[in-house]
């Protein structure tokens, strides 16, 4: 059985499991799907254009609109006062801590200046991932306090968590990315728990990971670790993606600003993130969230240029609309998907990566109401052409919980967008003429050779789905999507081996986590 690689020498073998013969018992159902012929690749690179939902002339319109908030509103900066001589020297105004960005001013510092696209190095070469382009790259959950399994319901993560999920993404094929905070252990303190987040990444994972930017002091520890991890200077290579969120409406604040110095200035890249709940961050209109989105972000990518011309930087979106009853956010409803299309099609015109989209849900179960969100959510960020996909798996409850099921069942789908955006294959064996021609009007085509010689490869084969009869499912015990997805997850766990880790750069890890431990006070909150 040979495998299928995209491009690279990544050889990928089957899990281990059993013959492919479709079997009368679950037993040999779960044999047959795990010995399904996986195309394992690095990162997605789309065939599809991607879908616009706005004119150039509407897009024009949000553009002179971001410029016009920039120029007459501005930016607040809080906590930070590093950052507003380094916006006056480019041209800004500043008074006090507000500063108001002259027409075209962040525009210029970040389409000269930002790439394209970049590579994100992973402490295994064949997990390196390109970021921007026609490529997507699908990274799991990021920073729910609670974790939700059908076994003990929802609880307080733990650091045991973090480690059960960072074990899942490595194992999975349709995770390209580790993450970043997959959940908070909220049994460690705030001030250490940073340095337990990224030791597991590396230990656990030889995928990309993102580092720490709870503080500037945590992003250098990030920064520090990854030199351990890599062997020395990382000024040459970026090896950590990280997340950096506007405090909207039109605030940048220290904390962040720190992070994205400190990452900025070892080259590593940062996704500057709109947090936006429309309504109440933002106007109520997609096109006001578009605007302000916008707005933020290049506010937040020219200090990025000016802290380093040339640092990496990913656009950002992170809008969901609300209810106007309750004031709750809400999710895989149509107008986050409207923004998301739109500023999809802003970051091209820019010339940046794009980051936005998900498996988002408000749902607190693995139920249908999850299902239906989340799917809603993964369908635009697959049509719009989003480039880095953080909370891809897993996401429950807004975003304040993780789940083991969930994680399990989004896996499933992005292995599905995964085979979609590789659109339609019109080779000599796509088209299957030959086979057409050699197969009399009337006949089945279940035996012919381009069947026998396609038929490991030629649909995706779900490994949560059951398509057997009624009766069959009945007599297996009539498990629903989670009851499978429950046992999916404590397998892998079972079956989970770490990648290599070189015994003398785990003791230098353990070292310093150790050394900036001790260093540190224990703050829980």
């Amino acid at each position: 059985m040979s495998d299928i690689t995209n491009g690279s020498d990544e050889a990928t073998t089957p899990p281990a499991g059993g013959g492919g013969r479709r079997s009368g018992g679950r037993a040999g159902r779960a044999a047959m799907r795990a010995s399904q012929v996986i195309e394992r690749v690095p990162f997605l690179t789309r065939t599809l254009r991607p879908f616009e939902v706005v004119s150039d002339e509407g897009l024009a319109l949000i553009e002179d609109a971001a410029d016009a908030i920039l120029e007459e509103v501005g930016i607040e900066i809080r906590d930070y006062p590093e950052a507003l001589p380094m916006f006056a020297s480019a041209g800004a105004h500043v008074a006090g801590t507000r500063v108001r960005f002259p027409r075209g001013m962040c525009r210029e510092l970040v389409s000269q200046h930002a790439p394209a696209q970049y590579t994100q190095h992973a402490r295994n070469p064949r997990h390196a991932v390109e970021i921007g382009g026609p490529h997507t790259v699908f990274a799991p959950n990021y920073g729910s306090p609670f974790v939700h399994d059908l076994d003990g319901g929802r609880r307080y993560a733990t650091l045991h968590d973090f480690q059960n999920f960072v074990k899942l993404a490595y194992q999975s094929p349709w995770l390209h990315h580790s993450g970043g905070t997959v959940c908070e252990p909220v049994d460690v303190p705030v001030s250490k728990r940073h340095l337990d987040m990224v030791y597991s990444h590396i230990k656990y994972s030889d995928k990309g990971f993102m580092g720490s930017v709870t503080a500037g002091s945590r992003a250098q520890d990030s920064v520090d670790m990854a030199r351990i991890a890599f062997g020395g200077d990382l000024q040459d290579r970026t090896v950590m993606t990280s997340l950096i969120n506007a405090s909207s409406p039109l605030v940048w604040d220290g904390t962040m600003l720190a992070a994205a110095q400190c990452y900025a200035e070892n080259n590593q890249a940062t996704i500057i993130t709109p947090f936006i709940l429309a309504g109440a961050m933002a106007p109520a209109t997609s096109a006001g969230v578009a605007a302000q989105t916008l707005a933020e972000a290049l506010a937040g990518m020219a200090f990025v240029q000016l802290c380093r011309r040339g640092a990496p930087v990913v656009f950002g979106s992170f809008a969901s609309s609300m209810s106007m009853q309750t004031g709750a956010p809400t999710f895989g409803t149509p107008e986050p998907a409207l923004v998301l299309y739109t500023v999809a099609a802003l970051a091209r015109r820019l010339g940046v990566p794009f980051r936005s989209g998900g498996s988002l849900t408000s749902s607190k179960l693995p139920d249908a109401q999850a299902a239906y969100e989340s799917a809603n959510t993964l369908q635009p960020t697959v049509l719009g052409g989003v480039n880095f996909v953080l909370h891809a798996a897993g996401w429950l409850e807004g975003g304040l919980a993780i789940g083991y099921e969930k994680f399990v069942l989004d896996c499933d789908q992005l292995g599905m967008a995964a085979t979609f955006v590789r659109g339609l294959d019109t080779s000599p064996n796509g088209l299957a003429l030959d086979a057409i021609r050699g197969n009399p009007p009337g006949n089945h085509f279940l035996g012919t050779a381009h069947t026998l010689a396609n038929f490991e490869t030629a649909f995706y084969r779900s490994d949560t789905s059951d398509n057997s009869s009624f009766e069959q499912w009945s007599e297996e015990g009539g498990l629903d999507a989670a009851q499978r997805a429950n046992t999916i997850w404590k397998r892998r766990l079972a079956e989970y081996e770490p990648p290599p880790l070189d015994d003398a750069i785990d003791a230098e890890l353990q070292d310093f986590v150790a050394r900036r431990k001790a260093e540190l006070p224990d703050e829980f909150a």
